[in-house]
């Protein structure tokens, strides 16, 4: 099954804690909404730029992309 990484992008000094911050409320939605995602994060671009993000298979898409409006996404390949 073909999965996707929604990418939720944070510019600006604070961009760093705020994607962190983000990753947290994407765990509670996954939570609240018992989805079976397990792969979420956040990486560091650079100083003025970080991304928070979750992988969700097809099947979720759909829901995730509608009820979190993630700025982009892209094909996961491990």
């Amino acid at each position: 099954m073909r999965q996707i990484k929604l990418i939720w992008d944070f510019r600006g000094i604070t961009s760093a804690r705020t994607a962190e911050h983000h990753e947290i409320h994407l765990k509670e939605f996954i939570a609240i909404e018992r989805l079976p995602i397990v792969l979420t994060g956040f990486e560091i671009v650079n100083e003025m730029h970080a991304i928070a993000f979750m992988v969700v298979t097809d099947e979720n898409m759909i829901l995730v992309r509608d009820a979190l409006k993630p700025h982009r996404g892209e094909l996961y390949i491990e």
